[in-house]
């Protein structure tokens, strides 16, 4: 079998033998000149989305929307691949988890899509705006009472606070007690860390919050689901929040930092609004770079290229929104016109939701840490070498430390600690520990569950 070729061997404008990989620190890297040299294919290339699993990805805008908004043509449901059916897809390959059938509706088609995404559009059309706003800003402030006591006046800002953040949020809205949270974190976390056992950890917790609400019923998104006249069935519930979780928490996280970084970045542009970083960050950095397969009914055309019926076609979110023929008139587009959230019958639910919550957590952390600063220009921050998604691995920021009494807590909450015990607590996610000397013992439990400590003022 031929190798794949580096973008920089393909002949500008020629056609190439060989797929261009879409993996590795290369990719990471630079992943606009790949986009670059795959555009001489023509609206879509050939690539290799991970070792030996080859696709169809497009780049262009048209092509995408072609795509997206042609279900007739283009279905979701991955159990028609080519590939996979005829075994040529590698076991164990990074590719299956993110590629690979479920149960919900980002992998359905027709009726069965619309029974499941009803469910889950309605129950999201639920959460009130300005409570989603004030559980946003309770986990930034409680996050960022984790580090802003540091002496060093430094933090990592992917892992202390964009990471995390949606986490907590998510865990608040589907109504998690506090030990079912952690393990939903826990496991979701240790999913997209490649943490051998994650599945089963997140699947046991969602069960066991799912029959928590069968006999508790409340006003949050489980209930909602589990009460929408689409009767969902147990299983069902379960695959419908693995997918908000999964397709939340990950390009929140992704979109939160390079927000931020764009905002405190050398090149911005002083008085722009937080949302001019957001709506930047979907244009230039979607967050979702490359995603979405889809399967052709039947043979098609795109461009000059012929995709076999039930080979993958991939779309790179990233490489449309910065087509070179849209750029030309992109001032006259509207604001939301990227593709960062897709279109068509797929097009994220949350889209809104998600929009708000990144604006709030950015800003957020400006109005907290005044002084708050990037220790490293925009352009050396280093990218995950994912082909899935387009987020920062680190974001080093300084900024004044606050004084013990500064330290965020709850409105109104009396904690019986002195400020030096208030602020002794450890940062949420792994790393070297903050703990004042002589401070009260740290919270026990998981991240939510401290998170709730912290809010009942423990």
């Amino acid at each position: 079998m031929q190798q794949p070729l580096e973008p920089m061997e393909i002949p500008p404008g020629c056609p190439a033998h060989g797929n261009v990989q879409m993996y590795g620190p290369s990719f990471g890297a630079d992943p606009d000149s790949h986009y670059a040299q795959l555009r001489h294919f023509g609206p879509s290339a050939p690539v290799d989305i991970a070792p030996d699993v080859q696709a169809e990805l497009v780049t262009s805008y048209d092509a995408a929307l072609y795509v997206l908004q042609n279900p007739a043509s283009f279905v979701r449901d991955s159990r028609r691949w080519n590939a996979l059916n005829e075994g040529r897809v590698p076991a164990g390959s990074p590719a299956l988890p993110m590629l690979g059938y479920r149960p919900n509706a980002l992998f359905s088609d027709g009726a069965a899509h619309a029974r499941l995404r009803g469910a889950v559009t309605d129950s999201l059309a639920t959460v009130n705006e300005h409570q989603l706003i004030r559980q946003t800003q309770q986990s930034a402030n409680y996050l960022i009472s984790q580090f802003s006591t540091d002496i060093r006046g430094q933090a990592e800002l992917m892992a202390e606070y964009a990471q995390p953040l949606p986490l907590l949020v998510f865990s608040e809205l589907f109504g998690c007690p506090p030990e079912i949270g952690d393990r939903v974190i826990a496991g979701i976390s240790g999913i997209f860390e490649g943490t051998p056992g994650a599945d089963e950890v997140l699947g046991g917790a969602l069960t066991e919050l799912i029959a928590l609400k069968r006999r508790r019923p409340k006003d949050d998104l489980t209930t909602r689901l589990m009460e929408h006249p689409a009767q969902l069935s147990d299983e069902e519930v379960l695959h419908q929040l693995v997918t908000l979780l999964s397709g939340g928490t990950a390009p929140l996280a992704a979109a939160i930092g390079t927000s931020s970084a764009l905002y405190l970045g050398e090149d911005w542009q002083v008085g722009l609004p937080v949302e001019d970083a957001v709506s930047q960050t979907l244009w230039n950095y979607a967050p979702i770079a490359n995603y979405a397969a889809h399967y052709p009914t039947h043979d098609v055309e795109l461009g000059d290229r012929v995709v076999r019926a039930n080979d993958p076609i991939l779309i790179s979110f990233a490489a449309a929104n910065t087509d070179p023929k849209l750029t030309e008139h992109r001032e006259q587009l509207s604001a939301k016109a990227h593709l960062a959230f897709g279109a068509g019958p797929h097009a994220c639910p949350a889209k809104d939701p998600a929009f708000m919550i990144t604006v709030t957590a950015v800003e957020t952390l400006l109005n907290q840490l005044l002084d708050v600063e990037m220790r490293v220009p925009f352009k050396a921050l280093t990218w995950a070498p994912s082909p899935w998604s387009r987020t920062l691995v680190t974001l080093p920021i300084r900024f004044t430390p606050r004084t013990a009494p500064q330290a965020s807590t709850p409105a109104g909450a009396n904690t019986g600690q002195t400020p030096q015990q208030q602020a002794a607590v450890s940062s949420p996610t792994a790393g070297p520990s903050r703990t004042i000397t002589g401070a009260a013992p740290q919270p026990k439990g998981g991240l939510f569950s401290r998170f709730l400590a912290w809010t009942r003022g423990e």
